[in-house]
């Protein structure tokens, strides 16, 4: 049992979202870039997150993604979920046929405990957590890539010229 790249990348995605989700919607290239994550790969994963309302999508110039619900109200296990990520620690993903096709084996239980614990402490975890346990490490990294930016959208439309 562990956790996959589907997993591991979304929960990695949606941080880097709601960290930078108040300068507007969030590229997926951006992401991709920041993250070293594969663009068509973010594309699944958000269709996925999307489909389960965690995400919005903004069509058209300055589109992107937003949170679709507040950071206190996405749980790990949410997003986990979403991209239909198993966390199950059995081998007969909880049907109790993995002794012999038909009964459970003499660890069962204990499997399924853990199970029954991992969902409990993802399910603990929210977005907001996640968030404000990066904060000190990515905040300049964050204000490094949204202030240019949004000087250099305001400056265009101002008609200002942009300084190379």
């Amino acid at each position: 049992m562990r956790l996959t790249t589907k997993g591991r990348f979304a929960v990695t995605a949606m941080i880097d979202l709601a960290l930078r989700q108040n300068g507007g919607p969030v590229t997926l290239a951006g992401i991709s870039e920041r993250q070293k994550i594969s663009l068509s790969y973010l594309e699944q994963l958000f269709g996925k997150l999307r489909r389960h309302q965690l995400v919005a999508s903004v069509r058209g110039p300055g589109g992107g993604y937003n949170l679709a619900k507040a950071l206190d109200a996405v749980t790990v296990a949410d997003i986990i979920h979403a991209v239909d990520e198993p966390l199950d620690a059995t081998m007969c993903g909880g049907k109790g046929n993995c002794h012999d096709g038909e009964n459970p084996c003499m660890t069962h239980d204990l499997w399924m405990s853990l199970n029954d614990k991992m969902f409990e402490y993802l399910n603990s975890v929210t977005l907001a957590d996640l968030v404000k346990s990066q904060r000190p490490i990515h905040m300049v990294t964050v204000l490094k890539d949204e202030r240019p930016l949004r000087r250099s959208v305001r400056s265009v439309r101002r008609g200002e010229a942009i300084a190379a």
